[in-house]
């Protein structure tokens, strides 16, 4: 324990010294940069800062404390000019959040050392001398693989222009450059931050291809080479351990203007840019490989890269068997004929190659399983289909709608006068066949089905594939369910208990090796149940699935959904995967990386590599200790359903409240989202005008309680459900629970990260206001319960005790952002009570607010 404290006091100290002091320095120099129209801002801005913050501490208005500021320091004398000065603070503080991102990267490999995670060499020499131990990790190893698959989520706000800014100035900072730094200064603050429209699907896909060429080529390479290494010393051949999946182009529920001709877009720019890192690296190579007896290999291999990187008229197909054969044989020849000299590049090559291949990232088509059942009521009323169905299928019973289908090969025809949601369905089916021809099988083998309700909604689908082209010989795909809300979560593993015991699915299971992949959904179970219940469904849908799933021979691989706060799934990811019991499936880590947390995560190759490595530690780990999942035992069990039951009901009766909505488009720039101009997707699913909490998207529902700076996504109901416990005698069996599970710990260590981001002395007027006082006080006695009650438990002074580095970066960076919070308050209530003329220049004050606390959240609550 002395040792673990030593540690996490030096790596503060570090924090405070690379990270906190340097960003003070650099921050003063920016501060003074003599930008357009913004001559005495960074004179003005600590003052404006040091007084909101004052004024916080008050509980004074935003109004009150934006008046009394520009009547003590400044001459605007109007409106306009009050707006256009709160605009260049905006600017300013938006880049000073990049400025603290590049700081806290530069200084990464030093408060993230080698110590701080484990390696699978270090496991293979711990299983050295332990036959059994050995023969397990030998066997993990074998099992094991990591997806991780990126999506165009909007809490992503830095362009490409700025990302690279980003990348530069890290590495400027890391040697202290500091004519460098200042020039990068001076670019970032004359570099736009958003687009003046919004991006089309297909932008948003490029924009994360940044990622794919600029870190995950090199990060996941660089990882797969330690495992080879590591496999290497035992002589054990080489495994393909990490996987990279992508949404942008693929993702229909979550984007709905996405269309097929997007998605062959996307897969042909996937390919290009694959080929693009392919021969920036080939040209590294033959700058050093300059023997006899390689050169006509050489100039082969450099005119087929050439002609699939830059020609865009070259007919694609996968050429990755190809490829490695022709460095294989370059290979070959350095190690007989030139003693092996830079045979390590080529290796290097060919590692890339074996796992990219020609399609860089597999491209996931996602659909909502309702428009799938539109699609196939569709197909049902044209021949040659007509006939295979009764009229009144739709009215059957689940049992007698699987009995009616038939899996037989068709054709459907649709022609232009075809409803648009029908013609791209069938188009998509039929051109997933094209791009695997194209790119390779595995460039897209995955259609998920959201919202999914019943076996009939996967065993339809497949119907469509055989109605669109495929045979039953040739379907490689895997079809994947997603369960997302909490009823949905209970019936998952009913579901597909059904589809493994139809001969059909059974038939297709053995052709893709008896592999199932299932798809779960955090946010709209947490916007759905609340926090804790969303996590406990989830656990628990795990652990029955996974038993389904061995009693069926089944092989099965969770896909989870998670975005970056822990209101969505985020948080302190790889200990969720380390906690997990020998009862749930682990051996295949899926998850989806969301928004900010590719940016703050896997932003830089250094990060990117070191959370790579935390998942696939986390993963091998906890398959060989395969403990018992003591959540399962009755004493614990009890208590945690119990818990689940009365946190689900008070966050229930939030929802339910009269006032629940209106307040958060009241006070939050919720009805302004859609009006930011950094995503194609809409706010909402429905378009009608009245909104309604069903047809709010996660993420905007998130994001709109992350502005306020309440967060209760992340924490209400479960300040009461541990004070019952407490109540109920209970405490002592908590208490055990949560220092007996790394689940549970896992759970209320990212919940007290969530109420860390929060802070309700921000909207403390609130609770004098006629209409919503009654309302905020509840929030806020949740919170204060909550915080009490999770302190008790850990045994803590303090929010976030256990992780000072972490706790330190988001005081600074609330600090940071402090004035927009104010700001987008003091517009929102302008916009109640001005006049329309004024609306715009309020809407466009709100709207920018959000840039920069969202950026600086790094996860978004």
């Amino acid at each position: 324990m002395t040792q673990k404290q030593k540690v996490t006091s030096q790596k503060e100290a570090i924090f405070n010294n690379e990270v906190v002091s340097r960003f003070e320095l650099y921050n003063s120099l920016f501060l003074t940069l003599p930008f357009y129209k913004v001559k005495d801002t960074g004179t003005l801005l600590p003052l404006f800062i040091k007084y909101c913050e004052d004024g916080v501490k008050q509980h004074q208005t935003p109004a009150e404390i934006i008046t009394a500021f520009f009547e003590k320091y400044t001459q605007a004398s109007s409106a306009t000019d009050v707006n256009d000065l709160l605009f260049r603070f905006i600017q300013y503080i938006e880049r000073q959040v990049v400025l603290f991102d590049a700081v806290e990267d530069a200084s990464f490999q030093k408060l993230n050392t080698a110590e701080d995670q484990g390696s699978l060499r270090s496991l293979l020499r711990k299983s050295a001398f332990n036959t059994e131990l050995h023969d397990r990790t030998l066997k993990l190893i074998e099992d094991f693989s990591l997806r991780l698959v990126l999506t165009a989520h909007p809490t992503q706000f830095y362009p490409g222009s700025v990302l690279s800014i980003i990348t530069d100035l890290t590495t400027a900072i890391k040697t202290n450059d500091i004519d460098s730094i200042n020039q990068l200064l001076q670019q970032l603050g004359k570099t736009p931050f958003f687009n003046k429209k919004s991006p089309t699907p297909v932008d948003e896909a490029l924009s994360l291809t940044w990622y794919l060429e600029n870190v995950f080529y090199f990060a996941a390479a660089n990882i797969q080479s330690e495992i080879d290494s590591a496999l290497e010393e035992i002589q054990i051949p080489s495994k393909k351990v990490i996987e990279m999946g992508f949404w942008p182009g693929g993702d229909r529920d979550g984007n709905p203007n996405v269309q097929a001709k997007d998605t062959r877009e996307v897969t042909r720019m996937l390919r290009q840019v694959l080929f693009r890192c392919y021969y920036r690296d080939f040209r590294k190579l033959k700058r050093r490989i300059t023997f006899r007896g390689v050169e006509e290999k050489i100039h082969q291999i450099q005119d087929v890269l050439y002609k699939n990187a830059f020609d865009t008229g070259i007919e694609p197909k996968d050429i990755s068997a190809e490829l490695a054969a022709g460095l294989q044989e370059i290979k070959d020849t350095l190690l007989e004929s030139h003693d092996g000299l830079f045979a390590d590049l080529v290796d290097d090559l060919l590692r890339k190659v074996a796992l990219y291949g020609s399609y860089f990232a597999s491209l996931d088509i996602r659909q909502d399983s309702r428009v799938l059942r539109d699609v196939h009521a569709w197909c049902r009323q044209h021949k040659p289909i007509l006939s295979l169905f009764p009229e009144n299928y739709d009215e059957l019973s689940e049992e007698e709608k699987i009995a009616h289908l038939s899996f037989k090969s068709a054709k459907i025809h649709h022609g232009e006068d075809t409803a648009p949601l029908i013609s791209d369905t069938l188009d998509t089916i039929t051109d997933i066949r094209t791009i695997q021809q194209q790119n390779g099988p595995l460039a897209c083998h995955r259609f998920i089905i959201s919202n999914c309700q019943q076996a009939s909604d996967i065993l339809q689908l497949i119907e469509l594939f055989l109605w669109n082209g495929w045979t039953v010989e040739d379907l490689d795909i895997d079809f994947v369910p997603l369960f997302e809300t909490v009823h949905d979560l209970k019936d998952a593993s009913a579901i597909m208990e059904t589809l493994y015991k139809h001969p059909f699915y059974q038939q297709h299971l053995a052709r893709r090796g008896q592999q199932q992949q299932i798809m779960l959904g955090f946010s709209d179970s947490t916007k759905d149940g609340g926090y804790l219940m969303a996590n406990w469904s989830i656990f628990n849908a795990k652990v029955a699935l996974t038993t389904i799933s061995e009693e069926h021979n089944v092989k099965l691989a969770f896909f989870d959904g998670r975005g970056g706060p822990p209101s969505r799934g985020g948080g302190k990811t790889h200990r969720f995967y380390a906690s997990m019991g020998k009862e749930i499936a682990n051996h295949h880590l899926q998850l989806t990386i969301q928004g900010q947390t590719i940016s703050s995560q896997y932003g830089s190759i250094d990060s990117a590599g070191f959370n790579i490595s935390q998942l696939v530690n986390a993963g091998i780990s906890s398959g060989l200790r395969e403990k018992h999942n003591i959540l399962l035992d009755p004493e614990h069990k009890n208590v945690l359903d119990q818990m689940a039951d009365d946190s689900f009901e008070s966050f229930v009766a939030l929802r339910q409240h009269p006032l629940f909505l209106t307040y958060l488009e009241r006070y939050s720039p919720l009805s302004l989202l859609s009006k930011i101009t950094i995503s194609s997707r809409p706010v909402k699913r429905s378009s009608g005008e009245k909104l309604r909490l069903e047809d709010l998207r996660a993420i905007s529902f998130v994001t709109a309680w992350g502005q306020l700076k309440q967060n209760v996504p992340g924490f209400y109901g479960i300040g009461t459900a541990l004070k019952n416990q407490e109540d109920a005698g209970n405490w002592d069996q908590i208490t055990r629970t949560y220092q007996e599970s790394g689940y549970f710990k896992t759970i209320i260590d990212n919940c007290m990260m969530s109420m860390s981001k929060s802070d309700f002395s921000i909207t403390a007027h609130f609770a004098k206001d006629p209409e919503f006082g009654a309302f905020w006080t509840m929030l806020y006695e949740e919170y204060e319960r909550s915080k009490a009650m999770l302190l008790k438990l850990a045994g803590h002074q303090t929010l976030m005790e256990n992780y000072p580095v972490e706790k330190r970066s988001i005081a600074v960076r609330e600090k940071i952002v402090l004035p927009l919070v104010l700001i987008q308050h003091y517009a929102l209530e302008k916009l109640q009570e001005e006049a329309t003329a004024s609306t715009a220049a309020y809407e466009k004050l709100a709207i920018r607010t959000v840039y920069g606390i969202v950026n600086a959240g790094r996860n978004s609550a």
